[in-house]
């Protein structure tokens, strides 16, 4: 009785054991993945690509390595420039694991390879950038010294199973304790344009207010003479009518020229002592009598 019921458990436990064995030789490696098998932890065999595969349980492991482009942003470094100038620069590189086996055997992990990554760009970088100036990074051979030291970047790294496809800078800044002094430099640059201007400024407003100036006193002059020209023209055209006056009606001419002459001198207040028989009171002598 006992041998029979030791015989169904027996068989459970193979079968259970079985089942963890099928499932131990199986694996599956995605579309952008690469894989390794690991034997008592050393890599046997080649990377494997997507798709199901075996391997022997409980003895070796599998490691799975992403396939696709992978981006690393290094933190910003200091580089000196052919002109002895600092520049900090912040770069990033996309790359991809070429050679997962020998990715494995060089560097591990992703870690390992961007620490490889780190150190190779970095130097390439102070290398390439060492040979232009601060304006020529800045500026216009930048695309250039990239694709120099991509090029350079993935022959050393070949070795470690790693392809770098682009490295690529973000941005230049200058270091702190530069930026200071630059920027002391731009104000007080800025500051000897300003004076230079206000003082042209106030050099053509004096110009321009010097011949208003002169304008107004020509204008005036011109003015000027023209009232006195046209005021003679008047005092000649006024005698000649006078003239003319006279000759037809002197008496009558006399005769205005005294009420004129009264009007001005007989005002209130006007006291004036004549003989009677002056000819200032003709007229009146003869209006008295009246």
């Amino acid at each position: 009785m006992a041998e029979t019921t030791k015989t169904p458990m027996i068989l459970m436990i193979i079968a259970v054991a079985l089942v963890l064995g099928l499932f131990q030789s199986v694996y599956m490696v995605d579309q952008t993945q690469r894989a390794i098998v690991l034997q008592l932890g050393k890599p046997v065999g080649d990377d494997k690509g997507p798709g199901l595969h075996f391997k022997i349980p409980f003895v070796q492991n599998v490691i799975y390595f992403d396939h696709r482009i992978l981006e690393y942003d290094a933190p910003p470094a200091e580089i000196l420039t052919k002109d002895k100038k600092n520049l900090v620069v912040d770069n990033y590189s996309r790359w991809r694991i070429s050679n997962p086996l020998l990715f494995y055997r060089t560097v591990h992990n992703i870690e390992g390879g961007r620490s490889r990554l780190d150190d190779i760009i970095y130097a390439e970088l102070r290398v390439s950038l060492g040979r232009f100036t601060q304006t020529e990074i800045v500026s216009s051979d930048r695309a250039e010294i990239m694709t120099q030291v991509t090029e350079k970047a993935n022959a050393l790294l070949k070795d470690y199973g790693i392809l770098v496809i682009d490295v690529r800078i973000k941005r230049t800044d200058l270091p702190p304790e530069n930026q200071k002094a630059i920027f002391g430099r731009m104000r007080a640059e800025r500051e000897r344009q300003a004076k230079q201007y206000r003082s042209e400024g106030r050099e053509l407003g004096v110009k321009i207010s010097t011949g208003a100036d002169k304008e107004r006193t020509i204008m005036l002059a011109e003015a000027n003479k023209k009232a006195e020209i046209l005021k003679g023209e008047g005092d000649a055209k006024a005698t000649e009518i006078y003239a003319q006056s006279l000759g037809q009606a002197p008496e009558f001419y006399a005769f205005t020229k005294s009420l004129e002459a009264y009007k001005k001198g007989l005002t209130t207040n006007t006291r004036l002592i004549m003989t009677p028989d002056n000819e200032f009171l003709e007229y009146l002598n003869g209006y008295s009598k009246k």
